[in-house]
């Protein structure tokens, strides 16, 4: 073990990152109670200065560590070796990668993550994707279930994977999917806004539609193609995230995801050749990128899915413009709008107090002024009115 004095230079991965962040990041043998020692007496300086295990680091920063600290007990995650055959599967699903992002093409069958009875999954391949001391293992930022197949994206870095799941989190990624589902809609393209929860005694591996107490949920769709009255090929655009959302809505309205026994029962299985595993694909994802550029990413059909369509006449080049719309808008966007709600209702405010105040009755004229104010006053409660009954005639128009 060193007795000297430790420098590091903030990486721009670990821009904005908390310290004692960091420290489990880079130095995660030393424990938390030694890392807020070291803060409180300062010993742990950042540009010469004293710094709280909460402080933000700045990319370009110069951080000065104390020797020792390191416990014998602690350190990283210990890795598992990896099978020529699992490496191989990893590495054959990569659609592309970069310093921050792996994006792979999930097979249908593969678990994203594992559990009860679940041995190979996708996590525990990520190993494949760097060696013991080349740096932090990639680490997943969002999940597709067990039978849906296509984009998945995979952060390589814990700053990237931070920023990932911002966008993610925030509604600001943009995914599209393809599906095939039973029977035709009776509108072609529109919104289901259904709310979920998880069914009671299913521990959490069934969803149900719940008007009560259900989270709000989502899901533009569009029909892209249509086989008869047997099956159409639509296009799926969630604008939130919950667990099993697409499928429980599909069902939802009468249409369940061919393949889909879960929620459509044996109506979600068609007659005849066409394969009966889930038809439902992750075709496209548009994620903002780290370095400020955009990820842009399609991948293409499993060999199931692409054998129903030639089936069923479908054609791909058909499905490749995305549903436009308007998007769910992002937290951000949320918080910006209820600012500048409070700012907008602070200055009518103002403007009333001040109305009132040089409209104040003189001893010679009460009734007239007061008249004045009184038809302000309704004015202004027809105007909230207005507003409050506008969402509701466009949700009426959907």
């Amino acid at each position: 073990m060193s007795n000297q004095v430790r420098q590091f230079t903030v990486e721009p991965d670990d821009d904005g990152v908390r310290l004692d962040r960091w420290f489990k990041r880079h130095l995660p043998k030393i424990g938390f109670a030694t890392i807020s020692r070291w803060a409180r007496t300062g010993q742990i300086r950042v540009d010469g200065k004293r710094a709280d295990t909460s402080s933000r680091l700045v990319t370009g920063q110069k951080l000065r560590v104390p020797p020792g600290g390191e416990t014998t007990n602690k350190g990283p995650r210990v890795r598992r070796e990896l099978t020529e055959e699992e490496v191989l599967l990893a590495e054959s699903m990569v659609i592309e990668q970069d310093r921050a992002a792996i994006v792979l093409n999930k097979l249908p069958g593969l678990a994203t993550q594992g559990g009860t009875g679940t041995t190979r999954h996708v996590d525990g391949l990520l190993d494949a994707f760097t060696k013991e001391g080349e740096g932090p293992r990639p680490r997943l930022v969002h999940r597709l279930d067990k039978d849906t197949s296509g984009v998945l994206l995979v952060a390589r870095t814990p700053g990237s994977a931070a920023f990932f799941s911002k966008r993610f989190s925030g509604r600001s990624a943009k995914k599209i999917y393809w599906a095939l589902v039973v029977g035709v809609p009776d509108i072609n393209e529109g919104l289901i806004e259904l709310p979920l929860s998880k069914q009671p005694g299913s521990g959490g591996e069934k969803m149900q539609i719940d008007e009560a107490e259900g989270r709000i949920a989502r899901t533009r769709y569009r029909v892209l193609d249509r086989a008869g009255n047997s099956a159409v090929w639509v296009e799926l655009h969630p604008l939130t995230g919950r667990t099993h959302q697409l499928r429980v809505h599909m069902a939802a309205i009468g249409h369940p995801i061919v393949g889909d026994g879960k929620y459509g029962g044996q109506d979600a299985f068609l007659t005849g050749s066409i394969s009966r595993k889930m038809h439902l694909h992750a075709r496209r994802l548009i994620i903002d990128h780290p370095d400020g550029d955009q990820i842009d990413v399609t991948a293409p059909l499993p060999e199931h899915f692409a054998a129903s369509m030639e089936q069923l006449g479908f054609d791909e080049d058909d499905g490749e413009a995305i549903i436009e719309g308007p998007a769910e808008p992002s937290r951000d966007d949320r918080k910006r709008a209820a600012k500048a709600h409070a700012k907008q209702y602070r200055k009518e405010r103002r403007g009333e107090r001040r109305r009132r105040t040089t409209s104040a009755p003189s001893r010679g004229g009460k009734g007239k002024t007061g008249t004045k104010a009184g038809t302000g006053s309704k004015a202004r409660a027809g105007s909230k009115t207005g507003t409050k009954s506008g969402p509701g005639s466009r949700k009426g128009k959907r």
